[in-house]
């Protein structure tokens, strides 16, 4: 194995090694009291069968057979989540004909950030992913089931469900992707319209027009953002069946992988040979996996918030550190959107994450011997086939486009996707994935705002027509619950093609979709909490390396010591639209890179 990976995962073995065994002998106690249904009083059991058919209650009422959990993310207005609609009523349907029983232990919400994105919703997005997780814990606290199956995909609510479902870690856990919808118009054509439009070159109408074309169906949206990287990061750390993430919604193959993964999860229970429970998955060696995948995907930078709240929600304390030394040895494998023209669509065609783990696997990167749901990690280089109607695995091959999966004896960029920034400012972290080199450092004055929108307003007024470090402050996870800032992307990028030199800087953050400007995201201390933005004034010099890691201040500590810190001057983000009622989130969120949770107090 690769001598960094290894050294890695011995530091957050070390690291975590009291915290994870106490996790670990709390799923043993919870696995060790047996079948948690059995433990129900009458009256508790009879509450919780009251509604279902004889042949269902009679099922129920047999302790040998297993009760399957669904913790559900259906909605009918989100693409991602509308394919769940059917798959409760398909997962009840085909336990009944294995002889066992389903039951939907809970719903959670599942927001959009495309939906919110520029909106006063998107201050609740960050938030979301811990009520996901409560809500999941809630569903599965009923303690009627043998095993779960996770239904959702998108932004906060996967990583939310795997949370919560950490706290039941000793019930074989599974997601059940609903897939990715067809690709719309290209990403190329995508990102012209959006500038043209800032650029108020287009109108709404045909700004409306494209994004119709490019989000236009069920099943996920196709760029390389948060979601899918959800789904490659989750199948890499083996918590759904090989090759079944990016196999594209309402298809004969993503209804046999569905089907094949229930026979699974029925022969996984307490009880039998195969016993496999989600805290066996989850351990160091796949989280260590997770991390790999994800810098040599390029994927969103939201995951250096949602693995370290993972892990931490299974006994495990990683930092952006362990980030930072991964990504010197793991190279970029995959070329997506924003990372490149390419969509996932085109990312499965050209062998999907099966080929992506085969070519990590050649470079002594992944722990094979990892746990997984379906054997060892070794087990996720197969793809999955219909043959004359019958799925059948077959070995993963070299890629079938070197422009999105890199060749055998190839790659796109020496190290991994994801950088941390250092220096006088704090830390932050930046993807460079879709960052040309020669705009990768940048020493440019502060233009300093407060929010996204009074950035837009001083792009429209002429007044960003300039060499800048853009800075958007006070949008951190205890200021404003960390809204997604992409109103920006077209207006830097704008400003980028007429030749200047630019980059942002915020406590804020940008997802997947951060493209090719140079972005500092998740600067810690945040604003709000005593960082230094507080005090940067329009003119200081900020210098930004992302190639040696660094992020610096040139303004003299003398002189800082003796600035007052600037109030926040946006509008009031703690009322309307809901975000009163979080107002105790704002009060005990962690910082970003103690993963931005209120689920621990240290």
């Amino acid at each position: 194995m690769n001598p960094t990976v290894k050294q890695v995962t011995q530091n957050i073995i070390t690291r975590s090694q009291s915290l994870r065994c106490a996790y670990v002998q709390r799923m043993e106690k919870q696995a060790g009291q047996g079948n948690a249904r059995a433990h129900l009083s009458c009256g508790n059991l009879a509450h919780a069968i009251a509604a279902c058919g004889q042949q269902q209650k009679d099922r129920l009422l047999d302790f040998t057979k297993v009760n399957l959990a669904i913790i559900t993310a259906y909605n009918d207005m989100l693409s991602a989540h509308q394919p769940y609609a059917k798959y409760p009523q398909f997962i009840q349907q085909k336990m009944a004909e294995l002889g066992h029983s389903a039951q939907v232990a809970g719903g959670v919400p599942a927001m959009c950030d495309g939906v919110t994105q520029g909106q006063e919703g998107m201050d609740l997005s960050l938030y979301s992913r811990d009520l996901i997780a409560q809500s999941t814990a809630i569903g599965l606290s009923h303690q009627g089931f043998d095993a779960c199956v996770l239904l959702g995909v998108c932004d906060k609510i996967a990583p939310g469900q795997l949370m919560g479902a950490l706290s039941f870690g000793h019930l074989p856990t599974a997601f059940m992707p609903s897939g990715p919808m067809p690709s719309g118009i290209s990403n190329d054509e995508k990102v012209a319209v959006r500038q043209q439009h800032a650029a108020g070159e287009l109108d709404k109408a045909a700004l409306q027009q494209m994004e119709n074309k490019a989000y236009h169906a069920p099943g996920t949206c196709t760029f390389y953002g948060t979601a899918n990287t959800n789904q490659l990061v989750f199948e890499t750390m083996g918590l759904m069946l090989p090759g079944s993430a990016f196999v594209n919604v309402n298809t004969a193959l993503r209804d046999k992988l569905n089907q094949h993964l229930l026979r699974h999860m029925v022969g996984i229970t307490r009880g039998g040979s195969a016993y496999r429970p989600l805290y066996q998955v989850i351990d160091e060696r796949a989280i260590v996996n997770g991390l790999v995948a994800l810098l040599a995907s390029g994927g969103s930078t939201n995951h250096t918030l949602h693995m370290i709240a993972i892990a931490r929600c299974a006994g495990i304390i990683i930092n952006w550190d362990d980030f930072a030394q991964l990504a010197e040895v793991v190279p970029q494998l995959s070329s997506m959107y924003p990372n490149g023209p390419a969509d996932i669509n085109a990312f499965e065609q050209a062998g999907g994450v099966p080929c992506f783990l085969r070519l990590l696997a050649q470079r002594d990167l992944l722990h094979m011997d990892a746990n997984t749901l379906y054997g060892k990690l070794s087990d996720y280089l197969q793809s999955p086939l219909l043959e004359d109607g019958e799925l059948l695995w077959h070995p993963a091959q070299a890629s079938n486009n070197s422009e999105v999966i890199a060749a055998d004896d190839k790659q796109f960029n020496h190290s991994g996707g994801l950088q941390v920034l250092s220096g006088n400012l704090g830390r932050a972290v930046i993807k460079t994935s879709a960052v040309k080199s020669e705009h990768q450092v940048i020493c440019a004055p502060a233009k300093v705002f407060d929010c996204q929108h009074q950035v837009v307003e001083a792009y429209q007024q002429g007044l960003l027509n300039q060499d800048a470090v853009v800075v958007v402050r006070y949008n951190g996870p205890a200021a404003n619950g960390m809204p997604e800032l992409h109103k920006l992307m077209p207006i830097l990028g704008n400003l980028q093609k007429q030749g200047f030199k630019v980059a942002l800087l915020t406590d804020g953050r940008l997802s997947g979709a951060s493209g090719k400007i140079p972005a500092a995201l998740h600067l810690s201390p945040e604003t709000a909490k005593g960082g230094l933005l507080a005090k940067l004034q329009d003119g200081d010099m900020i210098y930004l390396d992302a190639i040696k890691g660094r992020i610096e201040l040139h303004v003299s500590e003398q002189e800082l010591l003796q600035r007052e810190s600037v109030a926040d001057s946006k509008t009031k983000q703690d009322e309307g639209c809901g975000r009163e009622l979080f107002n105790p989130f704002r009060r005990l969120v962690g910082s970003a890179e103690s993963g931005a949770t209120i689920l621990f107090d240290d």
